[in-house]
Order: C-alpha cells, then structure tokens, then sequence
C-alpha cells in the first residue's frame, strides 16, 4: 500500500518570531546561571570557563537553532485528515482522521497573540498518541480546520 502524498503548508511566519522569542528567554536563563557560576565558583582553572561554552550553547539556541526548528514544521487539511510532520533528526508525520476527532481546542499564549498565531489542539480516540499539536498557524486558518472537523463528526453521528 502506497500513501499518496500531500502537500504541506509552512508554519506562519508569526511562529518563527515565537520561537526565537522563547529561545531567547531559555538562553538568558542560562547566561544568567553561567554568570552566577562565575561569581559564585572563585576556584575556576581560568576567568570565562563556565561563561564561554554556554555563551556558545546560547547562541545556538537563540541565533540559529529557531529557523531550523520552523522549517521543519509543515500541515495539511485535506477535509478528511490533518496531516502534520515536524522534526529534524527524527521526521514524525502523523495523520489524524477527523472521525477519530473527541475534542478540538484553539488556544493562543500571549506571544501567539501579539504575533497572530495560533495553536490546534486535536485529542483523538484510541492511541497512545492521543493529542496531536500544530502551532504555528493563523487563528482564522485553525478555527476553520476546527468547525470542518466539527461538521464533519456532526454528520457522522447522525448517519
């Protein structure tokens, strides 16, 4: 059996700002710890030994590793399923047929808001994988892949 395959939409541009955004506060957190370190560890080999790699490891964090992260991201409605594949090491494609649909929530954080984005929450019969997430999408675009699901379960329980 051969699955045909289905073209992906990218994550809203919105999201690559809430990314970087929460990278940026992980890497203060941790520049902050390392400056403690400094301070708090006088007996250091050498002045920057604990501020050096984590400077490193923060700019990853914040400077590179976001853009990566949103590319990696892709979804497809197709009425039926929502298809939704992330990951860059491993690639998860997960298909949720919207019969298997119980719950559907749109939900918005304060960054999603202020950069228009939204996140669909799917929660799903009979997996162990029984929420499926897709951030990243305009609240317009998850709110009517939410009321096509909604239709969608509607009808089937009344046939």
């Amino acid at each position: 059996m051969t699955l045909a395959i289905v073209p992906l939409t990218p994550l809203e541009r919105g999201q690559l700002h809430v990314i970087r955004l929460r990278a940026v506060r992980t890497a203060l957190i941790l520049l902050a710890a390392a400056v403690a370190g400094e301070f708090f560890v006088p007996e250091l080999p050498m002045p920057g030994a604990i501020l050096a790699p984590v400077l490193l490891v923060a700019l990853w964090i914040a400077g590179f590793a976001p853009g990566r992260r949103w590319r990696r991201w892709g979804y497809a409605f197709t009425g039926g399923e929502l298809h939704v594949e992330h990951g860059l090491w491993t690639r998860v494609h997960t298909i949720v047929p919207t019969l298997r649909v119980q719950h559907i929530d749109v939900a918005q954080d304060v960054l999603e808001r202020l950069f228009g984005v939204a996140t669909l929450v799917l929660h799903t019969a009979g997996t162990d994988a029984n929420v499926v997430i897709l951030p990243g999408i305009a609240r317009a675009t998850a709110e009517e892949i939410r009321d096509a699901i909604r239709e969608r379960i509607g009808g089937a329980q009344h046939d």
